[in-house]
């Protein structure tokens, strides 16, 4: 097996026992993206000389026995991250060249248990997307076929996981930005709950719905990295004061007797016949495993892509008015007087589909529609956390396809802005409940793409998914798959 082939706990195992260094790991996980990244386009930016600094100050922590779970290890991340002294340009032209003063607490607590950072990784321009095809920096593809999508928005962040190149990432999840590329790459992707994770130093898109996780090769990987960022950040005003348990130690505590439940609104017509069967098998495994399954009822979730397309618009319409070419990112220098300014700067600097996205959030704020548009999708929105608060009153986990449909080829779906939103159909409730899901391996449609399955838990339930995708996995060798880049 190859350095760059191990998981975060392997690769421990070897840093520990002296049989690699952190050098060497970081050499050849650099060395392996040098060689696949020119055709899956996975990095923005890729920080060698940096990466190697720190995998020299990790090996010292080594030798003087400092040593946790993750020091040593090669990490990329989200270019949605603030990384002092690196450019994060959140996928978009107007942040192209902007290099932060400062990290963002999430890769902050990775660097103090001794992560190495290797790059920051593509996705969507300012997260809004399904495919990772709105990038300013073209489009990510998927491992598994380079003609198809990763996913969106974190679809740099599983792709880097699938081809390889990185250990470990993290990503955010807006509407299953995290979930879906992991589905569509074959690796594992958790959304914890709303407050769990710091936003602090993460580029705001939709700020009620944004939330920080791992993408990585297993579950048990997945309990580390979120047992790194989890835990109170008073910088983070939604950060929530609740201890964190050691993930990582309740992986194995099984499914005998765990209730869960199937929605009926999310096992739909319509649903591909290649998730349907990967779904089907995974209930019939949960079933001889001594899981008891039953049905439950989501009966707002036909409301829940138009509640969150005006919700996130127009927290994005907010959130995006401070690139206005003033204070930092790209400023159009061909305007006359400062209107105009602001005015050019924006048209050069924002994408087709975040120009959308702005005004339709414009429009939903502005008067005499906020009522009918904003206001009215709020209420929505606490009727479908009311439904999971419900179902979760009769079981403790509850099971669902993550994508209606196989990952789909790249520019399939650009034409048809509608189409694309509903990509996240079975994700999106989650994020506006504020709840927890982890998409797990679940096999491989007929044209040898990964599906993923999904399993929500109950408000800072993380343990209950972690433990119910870890039986899950165990019986299973979909995980252990590669992509033949």
């Amino acid at each position: 097996m190859e350095i760059f082939d191990l998981t975060i706990h392997e690769l421990h195992q070897k840093l520990k026992a002296k049989e690699l260094s952190s050098v060497e790991a970081t050499r050849a996980m650099l060395e392996r993206i040098e060689s696949v990244d020119e055709r899956v386009n996975a990095y923005i930016t890729v920080t060698p000389e940096q990466a190697l600094v720190e995998a020299e100050a990790a090996d010292r922590r080594i030798a003087a026995g400092e040593i946790s779970v993750l020091t040593g290890i090669p990490v990329g991340l989200k270019d949605i991250f603030i990384t002092k002294g690196i450019r994060t340009t959140c996928g978009s032209k107007i942040l192209a060249h902007f290099v932060p003063p400062y990290d963002g607490t999430a890769v902050a607590r990775l660097k103090e248990q001794g992560a190495v950072i290797v790059g920051k990784l593509n996705q969507d321009e300012f997260a809004m997307g399904s495919s990772t095809e709105s990038s300013h920096f073209g489009a990510t593809r998927n491992p598994w076929d380079l003609d198809c999508t990763p996913g969106g928005s974190s679809g740099g962040s599983a792709a880097a996981i699938a081809a390889r190149e990185a250990t470990a990432t993290l990503g955010t999840d807006t509407g299953g930005s995290i979930r879906q590329p992991a589905s569509h790459c074959g690796c594992v992707g958790l959304k914890p709950t709303y407050g769990r994770v710091s936003r602090y130093g993460v580029i705001a898109y939709a700020s009620s719905l944004d939330q920080v996780g791992p993408l990585t090769r297993d579950v048990t990987d997945a309990a580390i990295m979120l047992g790194a960022v989890a835990g109170y950040d008073p910088l983070d005003s939604t950060s929530v004061n609740t201890p964190v348990p050691d993930y990582a130690a309740g992986l194995g505590a099984g499914v005998k007797g765990l209730k869960i439940g199937l929605p009926k609104q999310y096992f739909i017509e319509g649903l591909d016949p290649d998730v349907k069967r990967a779904m089907d098998e995974a209930i019939a495994l949960y079933r001889s495993l001594g899981a008891e399954i039953r049905e439950v009822s989501l009966p707002h979730t036909e409301y829940a892509v138009a509640t969150y397309y005006l919700i996130a618009t127009a927290e994005a319409s907010s959130n995006l008015a401070r690139y206005d070419g003033v204070r930092f990112g790209h400023r159009s220098e061909s305007a006359k007087g400062l209107g105009e300014m602001y005015a050019r700067t924006r048209d050069e600097g924002f994408g087709p589909e975040v120009k959308r996205r702005i005004m339709l959030g414009t429009y939903a704020l502005s008067s005499g529609y906020y009522d009918a548009y904003y206001l009215k999708a709020q209420k929505v929105r606490t009727l479908i956390r009311q439904d999971f608060l419900t179902a979760f009153e009769e079981v403790d986990v509850m099971l669902t396809p993550v994508a209606p449909t196989p990952p789909f080829r790249i520019g399939e779906k650009l034409a048809d802005p509608l189409q694309m939103y509903l990509s996240d159909i079975f994700t999106i409730p989650v994020n506006l409940a504020g709840t927890c899901g982890i998409s797990v391996p679940a096999g491989f449609c007929k044209a040898g793409l990964p599906i993923g399955l999904q399993l929500i838990g109950k408000a800072f339930g993380e343990e209950s998914i972690l433990s119910a995708a870890y039986a899950f996995e165990r019986e299973t060798d979909w995980h252990q798959r590669k992509a033949a880049l």
